[in-house]
């Protein structure tokens, strides 16, 4: 899966962005289209579930679905499709669906997460989970048609928060018990970005929902990970002499920072991305500079050299020094979802910017938001519901339950780096590096993008395809579950890259991975084979992180 993002973008290429932001059609009346003379799943429309309405109870044959204003899903199997809308409050209007398969399922539960503002239903999460065997549910998050049309709906931005996810696992558990006339024997969360924002609000808000949960690049910080946004659009479209960055130079950029960094972080000769990119000091003063006002594209204007620098810096409040967001990785520039998305102005407001459309109208002006009043007043407002940043989780470990959590190293959409800081308040919270990791374990997985992607690693079965074997050391779910069921903690993961971030290309190589502080350092041997690697303790705490005041 190429460039994915289901956190704020929902998937990295602007095409995407923009069709996972579109309304998809909601059915206001219960539609029954029975395939057999007997769908069982006809019975599901007949049956109240508090605060929902059943609008679809569908026996779906096995093979091509095409969902409402989707594109057509390939074999599939057969499966009971039912769609709901649920009013936690009068002002609600969350939509999920949940899909059971008819034979072979794994008795097992998944909740699955989506990207962006949400606002449509991720059907590719849905056939994922269902291919696998799992009665899987997804939510739009209760903001269709998209996240910048809820100015004005505060308890929509509370049901993007938080209470649309917990409302739709009740409920669709309700759905499977009835569809099965059995409880499920285990529950699972999967989720990427915002994704990763709905799987950190279960574990702290609703510990009871979920056995195990699979977080991925966490978008929990929401309201400072915007701000970074902001903060880069700013900088690329406002300081003058033009700052903007073509294409061409961001990866001019990137070359730089490899060629100063690449292979010596504990990564292999030869490597075009980071291990670890905390551990590089590349200096931009060192990148070409353009001189008496030629520029022939292979070098940086003094405005664009400035502005790189505050992207390098990250948000900070202007008054005070107080760091807001972390930057976005060294090496990840060029990344999908990077510098070149985050400057676009036909790209970025659209599908970042709703939150402050949410708290200063639909006609929010970026070129005048300040980063200390204007911070404090979004935050007032939004971050009690929005940001999944508390780290106590002693209520999810006392009951058994088990975190995964990952994020690339090449990821410039929600830097790893706030994933770290948050990994590293849960240690403090529980007492230690061995306290927390006997219940949550983090991955950094070396050259990842955003939940997919990018110049090295990506793909770990963290997009729940069937894509790599399906056992404990190459799936994190299955690693997840293992955990859970068995009681086998993962030690190690054999993450790979595909040619192109492509299945159907080939393997381009392998690498282990390992719960944090370790990271894959190269040995010796052939680059390419995880045998060649060792996971090594990194020095902790060396990142950038928020400071305390932004960190509610």
């Amino acid at each position: 899966m190429v460039y994915k993002n289901y956190l704020l973008v929902a998937v990295l290429l602007s095409v995407q962005v923009n069709n996972r932001l579109n309304a998809q059609p909601a059915p206001s009346t219960t539609s029954i289209s029975p395939t057999t003379a007997d769908c069982a799943c006809q019975r599901i429309a007949t049956i109240t579930f508090p605060g929902a309405t059943i609008t679809t109870a569908d026996c779906v044959p096995a093979g091509t679905f095409t969902p409402p204003g989707g594109q057509a899903i390939a074999d599939l199997p057969a499966f009971c499709r039912v769609a709901a809308t649920l009013k936690p409050t009068p002002e609600s209007m969350i939509r999920i669906e949940v899909w059971l398969p008819q034979t072979n399922w794994n008795g097992r539960f998944l909740g699955t997460g989506t990207g962006g503002g949400a606002g449509s239903i991720s059907y590719s999460a849905l056939a994922n989970g269902l291919k696998r065997g799992f009665a899987t549910t997804n939510t739009d998050m209760g903001t269709s048609p998209n996240a910048n049309e809820a100015v004005g709906h505060p308890e929509r931005w509370a049901d993007f928060g938080h209470r649309a996810t917990h409302e739709m696992t009740v409920t669709a558990k309700a759905i499977t018990q009835a569809y099965y006339k059995k409880t499920v024997h285990h529950a699972y969360f999967a989720g990427c970005s915002t994704g990763g924002q709905q799987a950190l609000m279960e574990a702290q808000r609703y510990p009871d929902d979920y056995n195990g949960i699979l977080v991925g690049a966490p978008a929990n910080n929401r309201t400072h990970l915007h701000t970074g946004f902001v903060w880069n659009y700013k900088v690329t479209n406002q300081i003058p002499g033009s700052a903007f960055l073509p294409k061409e130079k961001i990866a001019l950029i990137t070359n730089a920072v490899i060629k100063a960094c690449g292979g010596k972080d504990g990564g292999a000769p030869g490597d075009n991305f980071l291990t670890d990119p905390s551990a590089c000091t590349f200096d931009p003063e060192t990148l070409p500079k353009c001189s008496d006002g030629t520029d022939d594209g292979t070098c940086l204007t003094n405005a664009q050299l400035t502005a790189l620098k505050k992207i390098y810096a990250g948000p900070t409040n202007p008054r005070t020094g107080e760091r807001i967001y972390t930057p976005i990785p060294l090496g990840s520039e060029n990344s999908g979802a990077g510098i070149e998305y985050q400057q676009n102005p036909k790209q970025a407001p659209p599908s970042l910017f709703y939150q402050y459309k949410w708290a200063f109208g639909s006609n929010f002006d970026y070129t005048t938001f300040d980063f200390d009043r204007d911070q404090d007043k979004m935050d007032s407002l939004l971050a009690p519901i929005l940001n999944a940043n508390n780290p106590d989780l002693a209520p999810l470990k006392k009951r058994g339950g088990k975190i995964l959590m990952y994020s690339g190293t090449a990821d410039p959409l929600v830097p790893y780096q706030d994933a770290v800081s948050y990994y590293e308040r849960v240690i403090a919270a529980q007492g230690g590096v061995k306290q927390t990791s006997n219940f949550f374990r983090f991955y950094l997985i070396p050259g990842m993008a955003h939940c997919g992607g990018g110049p090295g690693l990506n793909d770990c079965g963290q997009n729940l395809a069937l894509n790599v074997p399906q056992d404990g050391e190459h799936d994190v779910l299955t690693a997840l579950i293992n955990w859970v069921e068995k009681g086998s903690a993962p030690d190690k993961l054999i993450a790979t890259a595909f040619t192109g971030g492509i299945p159907a290309n080939g393997v381009r190589f392998q690498r282990p991975i390992y719960p944090y502080p370790k990271l894959p350092k190269y040995i010796s041997g052939d680059p390419n084979s995880p045998v060649s690697y060792q996971g090594i303790d990194r020095p902790r705490n060396t990142v950038l992180t928020p400071a305390t005041k932004y960190l509610n």
